[in-house]
């Protein structure tokens, strides 16, 4: 089934634990999950296969071309940008870093487009710099909803104070919050 609702998550330092922690808290949504985690190719399936672990949900690496489906988890493969076609398929692409980084939450949050049905939901996790901060603000832009995490549960508070500081996160919640308020918008399967 494709995907009307969709959830972007941009993450870096401490990813891996956050991530399981908020997957760990969430059923299987009507909604495609698609997540940025600042990573290297050789890492990229290890940490694909943990999340997988405790997803209710399956997670696989986005593979170029795909069509998003929703009560998936897609985690971007290291070493490429990925922007989304539509709202609905995923293009890899190489190319410079941006914001040092590669794969960027940025490029994919600011390749997404209005949705004239479903939700789209914007969240930036754990890490350092400032990648997702724009796409946090674009994704607030297009009518969608915006989280952050908090201080106090951040491995390191860079990516999501920069996302805060730009006055367009609409919930700053550590992981668990983040699962309820998710389950709040968004439909079970």
């Amino acid at each position: 089934m494709s995907a009307r609702n969709l959830v972007v998550i941009g993450v870096s330092t401490g990813g891996p634990l956050t991530l399981k922690a908020l997957f760990r808290e969430l059923p299987a949504l009507d909604a495609a999950f698609v997540v940025v985690l600042h990573i290297t190719p050789q890492m990229d399936y290890r940490i694909a296969q943990g999340l997988d672990a405790v997803a209710s949900m399956p997670v696989t690496l986005a593979e170029d071309q795909e069509f998003l489906r929703s009560g998936r988890i897609y985690l971007a493969p290291g070493g490429f940008h990925l922007r989304l076609n539509g709202n609905q398929r995923v293009v890899l692409c190489e190319g410079p870093r941006v914001n040092y980084v590669q794969p960027a939450a940025d490029v994919a949050m600011l390749s997404l487009t209005r949705q004239l049905k479903g939700k789209l939901v914007g969240i930036v996790l754990t890490g350092m710099g400032k990648d997702g901060a724009e796409g946090i603000r674009h994704i607030k832009r297009l009518g969608g909803v915006t989280m952050a995490q908090d201080q106090q549960s951040s491995t390191i508070y860079g990516m999501p104070k920069a996302a805060a500081d730009t006055g367009a996160v609409d919930f700053v919640l550590p992981p668990q919050k983040i699962a309820a308020k998710l389950k709040e918008i968004l439909d079970p399967l």
